[in-house]
């Protein structure tokens, strides 16, 4: 029967740099003998991978692939483990991440500022690297986003309280990293143009009154900060309803 061989220990997605090796781990018990073997899929193909046979299928990572584990016992019992997924990012295989990373989230895909007109879809990106793979939870002005739990924010269609810095938390066993904070305006064509007037470098003569708000939330001894995001933004609003022209900048 099915229950005749339970899995013990799945094996986990993980997140990691191409060339980092590690291993996939699948545990499980019967009442005989158990037998191991391992599966990849890639573009929606699977294939038994030769040999991979043991509990623990090594892996130095090369490119994103799901695997998975079949288990069998003398008796023609049968159980799949979890698929999983193996990420691997290309784009920190020059010197990251540190020798003595022990799996802790790392950001690797910062989000970028967007500027854009009410009705628009929002999107914005994070990613991290991690063993576990990392969950994702995205912040607007301090403020947890309940249904953001992805590496891509997706608003369809974004309206003018979307506006506001966002910035994104990666976390797994290991602890959490935070993604940079970038603003995200929402307006109508004529007032997104104000903003570009706004911005260091562009902001014309004859605007009398110009503030310059500076946030630091990253310190090298402390963890990042929510306050200086949420504070930055109140108080842009604030000195916005005096009639200031608001610079504002993040770390």
């Amino acid at each position: 029967s099915l229950t005749a061989i339970v899995i013990t220990e799945q094996p986990v997605s993980v997140a990691v740099p191409v060339g980092h090796s590690f291993s996939l781990r699948c545990r499980a018990e019967g009442r005989t003998a158990l037998r191991y073997q391992w599966f990849c899929q890639r573009q929606s193909v699977c294939q038994q991978i030769p040999g991979a046979t043991k509990e623990d299928l090594p892996i130095t990572a090369q490119q994103s692939q799901l695997y998975t584990c079949r288990v069998n016992d003398l008796h023609k019992n049968c159980v799949f483990s979890d698929w999983v997924k193996v990420e691997v990012h290309q784009c920190v295989a020059r010197g990251l991440p540190p020798q003595r990373w022990h799996g802790e989230p790392l950001i690797v895909l910062n989000p970028t500022a967007q500027r854009l007109e009410v009705g628009r879809p929002l999107q914005l990106r994070c990613a991290a690297m991690g063993v576990p793979a990392p969950s994702y939870q995205w912040y607007c002005n301090g403020n947890l986003l309940e249904h953001q739990k992805r590496k891509r924010l997706w608003i369809a269609q974004a309206q003018a309280s979307d506006s506001g810095t966002y910035l994104c938390c990666a976390s797994n066993s290991h602890g959490q990293h935070w993604s940079s904070a970038v603003d995200v305006l929402v307006g109508e064509q004529s007032s997104l143009g104000l903003l570009v007037a706004s911005q260091p470098g562009n902001i014309p003569a004859r605007l009398a009154w110009v503030a310059l708000l500076v946030g630091n939330n990253r310190y090298r001894h402390h963890p990042s900060l929510m306050a200086p995001v949420r504070d930055v933004f109140e108080l842009r609003l604030l000195l916005e309803q005096l009639s200031f022209q608001v610079v504002s900048l993040l770390d």
